[in-house]
């Protein structure tokens, strides 16, 4: 094997991605199966979840949990069941997601707790559970999928964007306390890409067009192309890489 090969080979490394029924989550773990990583993937839905491991399989070796990563409870005992099973956790990817768009007048405290116990709170359970296991081996990569909205704000989305902020704060806080056992956390903020999340903002052209203004690259991004960011922070390619918000929107940070 080549340097170039050993810099993004995951041989033999087990990772969870959650949110891996479809769009960036599915595209993460196929690239995982391909660089030799044993990939579990999480989802709610069984039959969805196993659809989505149909597309991943030709890459490599795959398997499905599923669990809602609101359950903290759910989670820890699907790591458990991967570390009993495998005897190690070496990658968690927390990409799973949701929002709520309304006015703030109409956002209601159960829209508020329900996207953050998704997009932050399950991060910070999930990262907790996996996070002795990691220590104990002297690694881990934890990879968190955060936002644009992680440095930037939007009118309407107001939980989104507190929930995307608290995940770089929650990246930098682990990625200090844990660094020292030789486990790393980063966070990756992609821009605007063409996922189901974003599926009516894509009906409207008048949005669509706001998004290709204010990008460099002047459109919008394909789930397939977070996948190398991703890779590159789970694999040896990183090793030196700790707390760091990694940008994959095009240049609209730059502009925006």
């Amino acid at each position: 094997m080549g340097m170039l090969q050993q810099l993004f080979d995951l041989t033999g490394r087990v990772a969870l991605v959650t949110g891996a029924s479809r769009g960036f989550g599915v595209e993460i773990a196929k690239l995982f199966a391909e660089a030799g990583a044993l990939v579990v993937i999480n989802g709610r839905h069984q039959e969805t979840l196993q659809a989505a491991a149909e597309t991943v399989r030709p890459h490599g070796l795959v398997e499905t949990a599923a669990f809602d990563v609101a359950d903290a409870p759910a989670g820890e005992a699907a790591i458990a069941a991967i570390e009993k099973t495998h005897g190690r956790l070496d990658i968690l990817i927390n990409n799973a997601g949701v929002n709520i768009r309304k006015p703030l007048d109409a956002f209601t405290l159960d829209d508020w707790r329900q996207v953050l116990d998704v997009d932050l709170t399950a991060a910070f359970a999930l990262s907790r559970a996996a996070a002795p296991g990691m220590v104990m081996r002297g690694f881990g990569r934890i990879v968190n999928v955060g936002s644009v909205l992680s440095v930037k704000g939007r009118a309407s989305i107001p939980a989104y964007t507190a929930a995307k902020h608290g995940i770089l704060g929650l990246t930098k806080s682990l990625a200090a306390e844990l660094g020292p056992s030789g486990v790393t956390c980063n966070a990756i903020a992609p821009g605007y890409f063409e996922t189901e999340i974003n599926a009516e903002l894509m009906k409207n052209p008048d949005f669509v067009r706001f998004v290709n203004e204010r990008t460099p690259l002047r459109r919008w991004g394909r789930p397939e192309e977070l996948a190398g960011a991703a890779l590159f922070l789970a694999s040896p390619a990183a090793s030196y890489v700790n707390g760091h918000l990694l940008t994959v929107d095009g240049g609209m940070t730059t502009t925006f």
